[in-house]
């Protein structure tokens, strides 16, 4: 009955086994590798992303503030107290050949409730540029990062080049829903 025992340092991990130092040493360098790079991602690139965005929808929204005379002194334009809406609109983005839809209720904001009743009896034209404009974008321009705000500068333009009369000062979205 004589059994031999290896007493050998490191047999077993010669013979197949996972290497103890690389599961201690190699895992927490791994983690702190996601965590930088998480880091680097948040917090440089997609700042610098955010801001060139910011920028193109500060200048278009400038330009429009400043056509109608209603930029604060800070450069933000103050919201509507009175919103016309446009409900439940049904879109087929553009290079879908009508297999997804988009579904949107757009808010306009103005100032006076006879603006309200003005932008309804111009609804049929109101109606007309938000589907002109939404149905000329793509999904991938519907479904972008900044999308949203996008579009509501585009919409606040586009009306105010159309029907100057009255001024839009915001532009919201209730309802974006894309199938």
């Amino acid at each position: 009955m004589d059994e031999k025992i290896d007493t050998r340092e490191g047999s077993e991990s010669k013979k197949g086994g996972m290497n103890v130092k690389v599961f201690i040493i190699g895992l927490p360098l791994f983690i702190i590798q996601l965590v930088v790079v998480y880091f680097i991602t948040g917090n440089f690139l997609l700042n610098r992303f955010e801001s060139k965005a910011a920028e193109g929808t500060k200048n278009a929204a400038g330009e429009k503030s400043e056509k109608h005379g209603e930029a604060k002194k800070d450069g933000s334009s103050e919201p509507g107290k009175f919103f016309f809406t446009v409900d439940d609109v049904i879109i087929n983005p553009a290079g879908t050949n009508g297999q997804r839809l988009m579904l949107v209720s757009v808010g306009f904001g103005v100032q006076t409730e006879e603006e309200v009743k003005r932008l309804k009896e111009k609804e049929v034209l109101v109606k007309d540029i938000v589907l002109s404009t939404l149905g000329s974008k793509t999904l991938t321009d519907l479904s972008a990062l900044n999308a949203k705000d996008t579009l509501k500068v585009q919409l606040a333009h586009i009306l105010a080049e159309r029907m100057p009369e009255p001024p839009i000062s915001s532009v919201q979205f209730s309802k974006y829903i894309i199938q």
